[in-house]
């Protein structure tokens, strides 16, 4: 009986630390973090006929690449999955429907094996055509999937040579999918032609183009940009602008997605307290064909419709987006004589555009709107002229103009002065 007994306790406490084990355990692994997905980047080399040229530091494009390649790959951050695309690597004749299909993935996007990866791109060798639109298009397949931060590299030496598949349309097409996958390019040659398509390629999807013409050059910004991808980044928030203040979204400082219709305005709300200041931007992105000659307006306006401040922005050839801005600082108010603070102002935002596009365009789904709304302290003095638009440079601004006064009357006396010798004379 007394055997029994122990046996019962001991099983018991057996129990109970287990328990007691798993519980403290279970809370821990809850409150972990989710893991973060890594950021992915792929670089696309431009390995066409042309790269064997000699115009880099005395060496060929070709060979400034490869060491460029070289240094970047021995300092990718840990958390960065990168992988590398080649376009004209593999076909040398004159085939032009088989030379625009010469693209292919040389290293796997994912964690970096270094000497796998330099090892691929020693063999590599100028050959065949430049397929920039194909490249990208398999590029942005290499990159789908998951919710991490995705951007191409791509570096390139030439004008696509595959028309009529545009490279910029097909940047353009990426974007829509709305991936979040940036574009950004680099041009070995500083050509007209080259540098506005390769432009055209990173507006589209909200990335850069830079021209380089040294090897440091190329590495230094390659090294840039596949660190930037491992920079975390703000997710846009997906709202809904109404036709008027009244039924309008009430927004938190933050960045904020919309869709707007050729023409037409959508409203938002922010409550500004007392010694705040509102600043908001927005960016229009046209991301098809449209009409020469267009806008978007930014207007901070009271309940009641009294307009506050507006900033404007217009274009008047192709662009991919359009941006505008504006500030209001609302002046610190004292409590009120309860003790209680002073409310916060609700003001309405206006987003307008004045976009068209040829009949053959269709205009539905409406173009991309980015709306950014940040809150920060107002300027001390109410009569900070920051406040207007004029930032720290109004005392620049006055010194301009007391020169231009000074220098108009100091000519207008001498020339006076000089007539007057020479009719003396």
């Amino acid at each position: 009986m007394i055997i029994r007994r122990r046996l019962t306790v001991g099983v018991g406490i057996l129990l109970a630390t287990l328990t007691a084990g798993l519980g403290s355990a279970l809370p821990a692994a809850a409150g972990e973090p989710p893991a973060v997905a890594s950021p992915k980047v792929e670089l696309v080399l431009d390995v066409s006929g042309s790269m064997r040229t000699r115009d880099i530091d005395g060496q060929s494009r070709m060979t400034a690449a490869k060491q460029a390649f070289n240094e970047v790959l021995d300092s990718v951050p840990e958390e960065v999955e990168l992988g590398i695309r080649t376009l004209g690597a593999d076909y040398p004749g004159n085939d032009r429907k088989v030379g625009c299909k010469d693209t292919k993935q040389l290293y796997p996007v994912g964690p970096l094996d270094r000497t796998e990866a330099k090892t691929a791109v020693a063999t590599l060798a100028p050959t065949g055509w430049t397929p920039i639109g194909p490249a990208l298009l398999g590029a942005a397949d290499d990159l789908k999937g998951g919710d991490s931060t995705r951007r191409i590299v791509l570096i390139s030496d030439g004008e696509d040579t595959c028309g009529p598949l545009d490279p910029c349309e097909v940047a353009r097409d990426i974007a829509a999918r709305g991936i979040h996958l940036v574009i950004d390019t680099l041009g070995l040659v500083p050509n007209a032609k080259i540098r506005e398509q390769l432009t055209c390629i990173a507006e589209a999807t909200g990335g850069t183009y830079t021209a380089v013409q040294h090897t440091d050059q190329l590495s230094g910004r390659v090294k840039q940009l596949v660190d930037r991808a491992a920079e975390p980044v703000v997710t846009p928030v997906a709202t809904e602008g109404a036709d008027r203040c009244s039924t309008a979204p009430q927004l938190k400082p933050g960045l904020y997605t919309d869709r707007e219709k050729f023409g037409e305005h959508r409203w938002y709300r922010v409550d500004v307290p007392p010694g705040q200041e509102l600043r908001a931007s927005v960016s229009v992105s046209a991301d098809r064909a449209v009409n020469n000659d267009y806008g978007v307006l930014l207007r901070a306006v009271t309940v009641h419709g009294r307009e506050i401040v507006r900033g404007s922005e217009s274009g008047t050839g192709r662009t991919d987006a359009i941006s505008s801005g504006l500030r209001y600082p609302k002046p610190e108010q004292d409590d009120t004589d309860d003790g209680e603070k002073p409310p916060a102002e609700t003001v309405c935002l206006q987003v307008s555009n004045s976009f068209s596009a040829p009949a053959s365009v269709k205009t539905a789904p409406g173009m991309p709107v980015e709306l950014t709304v940040d809150l920060v302290d107002a300027p001390d003095d109410a009569a900070d002229v920051a406040a207007f638009g004029l930032g720290h440079g109004w005392w620049l601004l006055g010194v301009l103009v007391l020169t231009g006064l000074v220098a108009g009357l100091l000519t207008g006396w001498i020339s006076r002065w000089r007539v007057a010798v020479w009719r003396t004379n």
